[in-house]
Parts: C-alpha cells; sequence; structure tokens
C-alpha cells in the first residue's frame, strides 16, 4: 500500500505545482487580455490570442524549471516543439470556446468576455495538463534513474576506508 500511496503523494505535488503554476500564468492570461482590450481596439478573440501566447510562454519557464524540474532533460529540442504544439492546440480549444460565445451567441461585454475566456483556460488546461504530463515532460526513465541512484550510493560508500589498498612488496 506504501507504493500507492507514495505514488499518488507525487500525483498530488505534481497537481498542486501545476496548478502554482497555470493558476499564475491564468492570471497573466487575464492581466495581459484586460490590458490589450483596454488599451487597443483589437477584436477580443486576436486580444485573447496574444494574451494565451504571453502566458504559455510564462507557463513553459515555469513548468521546466519548477513543475517538472526532475524530469528528463534530455532532447530540450523535442520537449520545446512538443509544448509549443500542445499549447497551441490549448490556445486553440480557448479562444474556439470565447469565439463561439462572441461571435456565435453575441455575448461580448467584458464580463462575459472574462467569463468565457475563464471557462476555455479551465477546459484548455484539462488538455495541458495531460499532454505536458504525458508527452512533453516526461518522467526519467526507471532504468535511468536507477542506474544513477545506484552510481550516486557507489561513489558515496567508497570513502578513504574503502578504497582498495595497494599492497607494498
Amino acid at each position: 500500500m506504501e507504493l500507492r500511496s507514495s505514488g499518488l503523494q507525487r500525483l498530488v505535488r505534481e497537481l498542486a505545482k501545476f496548478g502554482a503554476v497555470g493558476g499564475a500564468g491564468v492570471l497573466v492570461n487575464l492581466g495581459v487580455f484586460n490590458l490589450v482590450r483596454h488599451v487597443s481596439d483589437l477584436p477580443v478573440v486576436r486580444a485573447s490570442i496574444i494574451a494565451t501566447v504571453v502566458a504559455i510562454a510564462f507557463n513553459y519557464v515555469g513548468f521546466r524549471y519548477w513543475t517538472y524540474r526532475d524530469r528528463d532533460k534530455s532532447g530540450r529540442t523535442r520537449e520545446l516543439t512538443l509544448f509549443l504544439l500542445f499549447s497551441a492546440i490549448g490556445l486553440v480549444i480557448e479562444n474556439g470556446l470565447l469565439y463561439l460565445a462572441t461571435y456565435g451567441f453575441g455575448w461580448d461585454s467584458p464580463l462575459q468576455s472574462n467569463v468565457f475566456k475563464f471557462v476555455g483556460i479551465g477546459v484548455a488546461t484539462l488538455f495541458r495538463f495531460w499532454s505536458y504530463r504525458s508527452w512533453v515532460f516526461r518522467a526519467m526513465p526507471a532504468r535511468e534513474a536507477v542506474a544513477g541512484a545506484e552510481s550516486i550510493l557507489a561513489r558515496q560508500s567508497k570513502g578513504p576506508a574503502s578504497e582498495p589498498r595497494q599492497r607494498v612488496p
């Protein structure tokens, strides 16, 4: 049962870190969205796309260097490519809902835009959590993790007393 509980604890920690970075990203996203809407005449969805791109950049830094810092770091080009691909899909989900609300139903007051922007972020976040966890920030393969841990333990156990002694003839 202990393995299950430790696995569950790791998942809860991961969700908490993902949520912290994501929550800060939501604030960035909504802040930039409202700022762009306030200082420009851009249509709602275009302002939202700009805000989403800024939040994606913010989130990548948070995910790579805090939430998933212990994950496999080889293949950064692959990681970034997949991150951008899944983020783009999330962008379409998020802004597709806003587009539908704004142009499909005519719900375009500032309050309605923010509500549907927030709902879109929520739906896209579910997709992003699954995709980032499964494809982008993959766990280090167990074989490599065990080999790395064993080499560290072997180095630590070799101290001055355990080193082979030379025979003096």
